[in-house]
């Protein structure tokens, strides 16, 4: 863009951003966001059990979670076993179609892990997948 200034000359306005500060501070973001999300996409600390057969998940799911003192947390927020559910029947989706993950800890006893199972059947959900980690192969052993 250009104007003629009071003595006559014609002089060009320097109208471009530098959008390269811009582009940095956006990058540094992109990859604290990148580092920071698997942190906290889950926060309870629990050792679930290894298993042969492990399918891998990429879409977002309701999870409960049992911790290893016996804490039940449907997604990262603690709940009483007979809050769990109303609470389920509450996400708004069809029970019969709506699948959970329950992760629980590998010493947590069975009868927990039963009693967690049966209050989700309660809440009209029958599709429950159980949570595990791939087993590490061992050099030199043949699967």
């Amino acid at each position: 863009m250009a104007f003629t200034s009071s003595n006559g000359r014609t002089q060009t306005s320097l109208a471009e951003i530098n959008i390269t500060p811009l582009v940095d501070v956006v990058l540094v973001l992109l990859v604290i966001f990148m580092l920071a999300a698997p942190v906290l996409q889950s926060g309870i600390e629990v050792s679930v059990p290894k298993t042969r057969t492990v399918k891998e998940v990429t879409e977002s799911r309701v999870v409960v979670t049992i911790a290893k003192d016996q804490t039940v947390y449907l997604g990262d927020k603690a709940i009483n076993l007979h809050d769990l559910p109303v609470k389920l029947q509450q996400t708004g989706h069809d029970p019969a179609h709506q699948v959970i993950y329950l992760r629980a800890d590998e010493r947590v006893p069975f009868g927990v892990f039963a009693e967690v199972m049966d209050a989700v059947k309660q809440a009209g959900i029958t599709n429950i997948s159980i949570v595990t980690q791939p087993l590490e192969a061992k050099a030199g052993v043949g699967l």
